[in-house]
């Protein structure tokens, strides 16, 4: 029941990134983030006053519809609003603010296990609503995505969003604006996907890459998962008083402390995520995971020999401790990044759905899977996840295309030329620098551009980024 009761929101969240295939382009970024933070508040609701076991149930299901939600909007709008070079080190900073939310219920937890009554678990429940109160006094003030405002016809509005994120006195009118502007929209109509109907775009004969772009970046967002964090994340306390024999309040107290070492060094991971690119930094940060996942099991693997259980303790700990650093360095933020990248720029909202969908599902199964894998498995339980880690390394060194230092256009050029399945010999696919084929395209286009506006309008001219 416990691990049932944990694991039901992620049923919520599966089916809340889901819904935004439908609703997500139609409402608007800013407008969808509301809706999911009104739905979690609601939940919140639900979930303080709860008097039974059913009642608790259904308000984390209807919290976890609401994260669903904002989990396939928020990685989505924060790349297509994002400058090429900034635009890991956003997403980063998105995850960071993600896992401060969970130090501090982990402090909160630890701080109301004092309270008395039920207030000790209320209070931290309806403290959720905290934050949704926070994201409806900010979203309505925040830009659309130009990219959704282009394919939606809105060019007027596109404009003034592309200029003011370009900032340095950028007008609607300047050169560089319209230059953007004239890129994406050239994209959007070559790829045609509002041509094509779901069952021709998942049997692959829609445009180029479709189909494996986005299971590129579902399979991403599942490895995020069966990495086994949300062992460590759901269930450290847990672990520490049955599998280590700890007493509860120590275990509280390590799990607090554990979830600001996780905060600290996905934080970190703002300063290696663009300079050494998104290849690099997960294969590097899976091989660490990895190695966390078999000392853990060779420390509880002594103690369930005989072995000193006060010292193995302290060994098993703290690789639990340098397991959520190596995390935060790299399985964190990058398979939520991925898939905001790599999806087409038509099918961004949708491929960004189905990648945060399958986050949840495989979320669910690693919460539901740990309580018996535990009490079954013993030692051996950690196994299963250094080997999966592991696995990550060749998947993303064979099958991952680099995507820092490319604007998202310039990932649509890449996958226009059908590289095969294996990318690790393809220099275009794996260089962490921009290509120059796509800068001499982004100059080639822009002449093109001009010369047209020339031939339409003689009085027209281009000078020092401005249109005359």
């Amino acid at each position: 029941m416990q691990g049932t009761m944990t694991s039901i929101y992620n049923i919520g969240c599966f089916i809340g990134a889901m819904s935004t295939i439908l609703t997500g382009d139609y409402l608007g970024r800013p407008r969808q983030i509301i809706v999911g933070s009104t739905v979690i508040a609601v939940g919140a609701v639900i979930q303080t006053a709860s008097y039974s076991v059913a009642q608790m149930m259904v308000g984390r299901i209807v919290a976890g519809l609401g994260t669903g939600m904002n989990t396939a909007t928020a990685g989505v709008w924060q790349a297509e609003t994002s400058k090429m070079r900034s635009r890991g080190k956003l997403v980063i900073i998105q995850m960071a603010n993600c896992i401060t939310g969970f130090s501090i219920s982990n402090w909160l937890t630890l701080g109301f296990s004092f309270a008395p009554a039920s207030v000790d678990w209320r209070f931290p429940l309806a403290f959720q609503i905290f934050f949704s109160l926070l994201i409806w006094v900010m979203c309505p003030f925040l830009p659309d995505s130009p990219r959704l405002l282009i394919r939606k016809g809105k060019y007027e509005d596109a404009l003034e969003v592309i200029a003011a994120l370009q900032g340095h006195g950028a007008t609607p009118d300047s050169a560089s604006v319209r230059s953007q502007f004239d890129v994406i929209k050239d994209i959007l109509d070559r790829e045609h996907v509002s041509t094509y109907s779901w069952w021709q775009l998942i049997t692959g004969r829609g445009p180029s890459g479709l189909l494996r772009r986005m299971i590129l970046g579902a399979w991403m967002q599942a490895m995020n998962q069966i990495s086994g964090i949300n062992i460590t994340s759901y269930y450290m306390a847990f672990i520490f008083i049955n599998a280590l024999n700890m007493t509860e309040l120590r275990s509280r107290i390590l799990a607090a402390a554990g979830s600001v070492d996780y905060l600290i060094f996905s934080c970190l991971a703002y300063l290696v995520i663009e300079r050494f690119g998104r290849r690099k930094v997960m294969m590097t940060s899976a091989g660490a995971c990895s190695i966390c996942w078999i000392m853990i099991a060779i420390s509880q693997g002594r103690v369930a020999h005989g072995g000193d259980e006060y010292k193995y303790g302290i060994v098993s700990v703290s690789f639990f401790f340098v397991f959520f650093a190596s995390f935060g360095m790299g399985v964190l933020g990058v398979p939520w990044l991925y898939p905001t990248e790599i999806n087409a720029l038509e099918m961004r909202t949708k491929g960004a759905s189905l990648a945060m969908a399958t986050n949840w599902i495989m979320n669910y199964m690693v919460v539901q899977v740990t309580l018996p894998g535990i009490e079954n498995l013993g030692w051996q339980f950690w196994i299963i996840w250094a080997v999966i880690c592991f696995a990550f390394i060749p998947i993303t060194y064979f099958f991952y295309p680099e995507t820092a230092n490319r604007t998202l256009e310039d990932i649509d050029r890449f996958f226009e030329t059908k590289p095969g399945i294996f990318v690790h010999r393809n220099k275009l696919a794996v260089q962490l620098q921009r290509p120059d084929v796509y800068i001499e395209a982004d100059e080639k286009f822009q002449e093109a551009e001009i010369a047209k506006k020339s031939e339409k309008d003689p009085s027209y001219e281009h000078v020092e980024g401005k249109e005359v």
